[in-house]
């Protein structure tokens, strides 16, 4: 019988970084431009022509423009979070500590960081802070 034991890896390898980081890259290209397109939104003084409307009519389509332009600003600051969690994800991946869970040190499940790659804990520590 062998007395070897089997270690899981530390970290990822650089070529598995990499991969991560082309992943990263390209949503924070996507995320970028999600995100200017709401900012474009929250900037247009458009005013839908209706001046020429009764005053109730104004009132209610104003007031459905600012629930709106509500919405739009609460989902451009969503976004900008994501951007930023996204970039520290790469400086995790200079520093070679990416996929590491803060919580165990163990490594996070490759699949759960291609669908979320800003993870920081896995799956297990996740749960238990759900629960908490």
């Amino acid at each position: 019988m062998s007395t070897e034991k089997t270690t899981k890896p530390e970290r990822f390898t650089d070529e598995d970084l990499q991969v991560f980081k082309e992943i990263i890259l390209r949503k924070i290209s996507d995320a970028n431009a999600s995100y200017e397109q709401l900012r474009n939104f929250l900037t247009l003084k458009d005013d839908h022509g209706t001046n020429d409307t009764s005053p109730t009519f104004k009132l209610m389509e104003d007031a459905a423009d600012v629930s709106s332009r509500e919405e739009t600003a609460e989902l451009a600051s969503r976004q900008a979070k994501f951007i930023q969690h996204l970039k520290n994800a790469l400086v995790r991946i200079e520093n070679k500590t990416y996929g590491i869970c803060m919580i165990s040190g163990e490594l996070i499940a490759r699949e759960r960081l291609k669908s979320v790659p800003h993870a920081t804990v896995n799956i297990d520590a996740k749960m238990e802070m759900k629960r908490l």
